[in-house]
């Protein structure tokens, strides 16, 4: 039942919901995430864009890596969010530039506490009688060796503050071995996958939490490495990075107590089988 006020009901309703919205990206503001520093490896284009914008815009540090500047520079400057987005070139297939941006970021704005592993490739040629053995080392160095190496850089400080959240975006490619992925992609992923959870349940005790995020189609630049072209019709009626950036600024905000180990999201045209 309704407790009992002398305001009117709208007048009283719209305070209770002001009360319960607080927290949720885009309604009110994002107490639990401001201030937080944000690493978001990928972060030029795409998906990883995404998540820099909506983090960015509810109170975080957030600094976005690529191999390319130029993106990275033009992402930055529309973001008008209390906390200027910083860029720094990383390719996640060199240790060197891991060492370098990581470095990079404890000198700006700190110890990461929120790392998302967007960094990700795939090739044309994805069956096994076309590709070559270059094409599974540079795909394996990148979505799988590079998120091994960029969770190694954060983890230690994590842990001593038993505090932090990783974000690997991986693929439902990584859930199934579709052929659409190829087979070094989906090997890929799969490592992502066994990744974030052998990390996620070895540290379940101390603060740290791992949440793997298996996308369906997203439209993104990696379409354009697809060995049929993708229609315009076909990349509107799929999902969008803000529709995954979304996702993940909801599971950013979760209490220490709450665990999103892994989860699925696709487009409603996708087949889920």
């Amino acid at each position: 039942m309704l407790a009992h006020t002398s305001e009117p009901y709208s007048v009283w309703w719209c305070d209770v919901l002001h009360h319960q919205t607080t927290n949720i990206i885009g309604i009110g503001i994002v107490s639990n995430l401001a201030g937080k520093v944000v690493a978001i490896t990928g972060g030029g284009t795409g998906i990883g864009a995404g998540i820099a914008r909506e983090l960015a815009m509810a109170g975080c540090k957030v600094v976005v890596g690529g191999r390319r500047t130029e993106p990275l520079e033009t992402l930055a400057q529309t973001i008008q969010s209390e906390h200027p987005v910083r860029t720094h070139a990383i390719d996640v297939a060199d240790p060197n530039s891991i060492t370098a941006f990581f470095a990079f970021v404890r000198d700006q704005v700190g110890e990461v506490d929120i790392l998302v592993n967007s960094a990700g490739i795939n090739i044309q040629n994805r069956t096994m009688a076309a590709m070559v053995p270059e094409d599974w080392d540079r795909v394996m160095q990148i979505n799988a060796s590079g998120a091994y190496r960029c969770i190694l850089e954060v983890l230690p400080k994590m842990r001593e503050r038993r505090d932090g959240v990783v974000i690997n975006i991986s693929s439902i490619a990584g859930k199934r071995a579709i052929s659409l992925g190829g087979v070094v992609y989906c090997a890929s992923k799969f490592a992502m996958t066994a990744l974030g959870t052998a990390i996620s349940n070895e540290v379940r005790n101390e603060g740290v939490r791992v949440t793997n995020v298996y996308p369906g189609e997203v439209n993104t630049p990696i379409l354009d490495n697809r060995p049929v072209a993708v229609t315009r019709e076909h990349k509107d009626a799929i999902l969008q990075p803000e529709d995954i950036a979304a996702l993940i600024g909801t599971i950013c905000q979760l209490p220490p107590r709450a665990h999103v180990p892994e989860i699925v999201i696709k487009p409603t045209i996708q087949e889920w089988v």
